[in-house]
């Protein structure tokens, strides 16, 4: 049973729910998950941790202990970025989010760490779209190719908060969002202008 009034980012995780916010983030990140059942622990990349809808890798009796997230760069070198999708700007659980985290090398990119919440039955990467970045320039031809294979990675699936063809769109849209936040361009969804 979950315990109420007391929110965590292990609950975050051991909820498992496809649309928590917590766990694309740190996925993006690279973060590695430590189970416990009594003196027996284990460690797995968060993003084996959820293998289907309402499973997780985690036997019973078995709780988690602890996160482990690697120390990104910050200033300049910061490439980590999440974006919340909902109805409601504040407290409304989301529709869709995607956290993007590219390293390049000059304009090359070296890495791709890409995670979605919403868009599959578990917080997942976007493995195929990360392979097709890889040693790629980080231009908008670049990102327009892989806002194509999004598609190879994810069937969205259609509830009450958003339809299968918003959530895709949504995605392949926040890479665009990411390549123009990264290179200095207005993003701000909250200041409008005709």
């Amino acid at each position: 049973a979950q315990v109420r009034n007391a929110a965590t980012i292990g609950g975050n995780i051991a909820n498992g729910s496809p649309i928590g916010d917590g766990p694309p983030a740190l996925i993006a990140m690279g973060a590695t998950l430590h189970l416990r059942h009594g003196d027996t622990r284990r460690s797995l990349p968060l993003e084996d941790f959820f293998i289907d809808y309402g499973k997780q890798d985690r036997a019973p009796g078995e709780f988690v202990e602890a996160i482990t997230v690697p120390k990104l760069p910050t200033g300049k070198n910061d490439t980590l970025r999440c974006y919340k999708i909902s109805k409601r700007f504040d407290q409304d659980i989301s529709a869709l989010c995607g956290c993007i985290n590219i390293t390049r090398a000059g304009d090359v990119i070296t890495d791709a760490r890409i995670a979605f919440g919403g868009m599959a039955g578990t917080p997942k990467r976007a493995s195929q779209t990360e392979a097709l970045l890889i040693n790629q320039p980080f231009d908008e031809a670049t990102i327009r190719r892989a806002m194509d294979a999004l598609a190879l990675d994810y069937q969205p699936m259609t509830d009450m908060r958003a339809s299968a063809q918003y959530r895709l769109l949504t995605a392949q849209n926040l890479l665009l969002r990411y390549l123009h936040d990264l290179n200095g361009l207005p993003t701000n969804l909250h200041e409008v202008t005709a």
